[in-house]
């Protein structure tokens, strides 16, 4: 499975990667094979100050809709407008060009209890 060791994990399947005050925001490997084909990705928080935890989205596969969680507070900032055309690119690319938002980082201390690359691998039994 693919973890990038650089990137802080949530156990509702989200990853965050951090670019000095703003931070990238998408789904985990796990949780895209989980789900199946993604189809469609709903954002609709743009511009919006968002709490830890709080719902920032959803995205939709052939199984499933699922709630999309933000590891920390912020205002989104951006939505990733190639999961407009392309929502496969979160199944192809989750790290990278499969991102959702980039959102700013309201308080830097909710990382701290965000997980590692290791002890999210253990929650998914990687």
């Amino acid at each position: 499975m693919n973890l990038p060791a650089n990137l802080k994990y949530t156990k509702e399947h989200e990853w965050i990667r951090i670019e000095g005050d703003v931070a990238f925001i998408g789904i985990t490997d796990h949780a895209q094979k989980e789900l199946g084909d993604i189809v469609y990705v709903d954002i609709d928080t743009l511009d919006k100050e968002i709490a830890q935890n709080e719902v920032f989205g959803t995205v939709e596969a052939v199984k499933t809709v699922s709630d999309l969680f933000s590891p920390i507070s912020g205002t989104v900032l951006e939505v990733n407008s190639a999961l407009d055309g392309s929502p496969e690119t979160v199944n192809s690319d989750p790290y990278g060009e499969g991102w959702m938002v980039k959102i700013s980082v309201a308080n830097p201390a909710e990382l701290e209890g965000l997980l590692s690359a290791e002890a999210y691998g253990e929650l998914v039994g990687a």
